[in-house]
């Protein structure tokens, strides 16, 4: 299982994907260095995308805050708070609820780091408030794993049209069938496609 823990390794996949497809090998050098984009794995990294979910980034940041001043950003401690409890502290009541099931099912997140990419995704996504986008996003971004996609992100669907000049964006699905060929670097391809859409945005605000 190949992992993704360096700007060595995104480097390399980004030179596969360049020989592969020529729209990434046309606009790459304007995004190079692609980021490395890795951050924590572990119970916290799931509950703050739960946190993140349908809010602003500057919202989800302020509730993450409150909880983090409060010590509720584990599982032992999270686990022993009412939905009122964490109500008070900015979550919806679906999302405390999606909180507390998080903190009692008890996955083993060391055994995750070794598991097969479909096994992560179909361990995460039996608990409420966790979705394949979540749990993709989890194993590309937390995990590091190399060949995973999440073509269920809007982000990734709007760069896909922009770049391939396709009429509309993609479905999830189509995404999906399309990003097959980016394989085995599928998460350097979602991250050369969230630069260009960053890199489009930027532009755009410019015009």
């Amino acid at each position: 299982m190949r992992l993704i823990n360096s700007p060595e390794d995104i480097a390399e996949g980004a030179a596969w994907l360049a020989t592969q497809e020529p729209r990434f090998a046309q606009v790459l050098p304007e995004l190079t260095p692609l980021p490395l984009r890795r951050s924590g794995d572990g119970f916290a990294a799931l509950f703050h995308a739960i946190v993140s979910q349908q809010v602003s980034l500057a919202s989800a940041a302020a509730i993450w805050t409150r909880l983090s001043d409060a010590s509720l950003t584990e599982a032992q401690a999270l686990i022993r708070q009412s939905p009122e409890a964490l109500r008070a502290l900015g979550l919806s009541r679906q999302k405390a609820r999606y909180a507390l099931a998080l903190a009692e099912a008890e996955i083993d997140y060391a055994a995750l780091r070794t598991a097969p990419d479909a096994q992560v995704i179909e361990t995460l996504t039996q608990v409420p408030g966790i979705g394949v986008w979540t749990a993709e996003i989890y194993a590309m971004f937390s995990l590091g794993r190399a060949d995973v996609f999440a073509p269920g992100d809007l982000a990734l669907q709007e760069a896909a049209r922009l770049l391939f000049d396709l009429g509309a964006r993609p479905s999830e699905r189509a995404l999906r069938q399309m990003a097959a060929q980016w394989s085995p670097w599928r998460s350097v391809a979602a991250r050369l496609l969230f630069a260009y859409y960053g890199l489009r945005k930027q532009k755009d605000n410019l015009t």
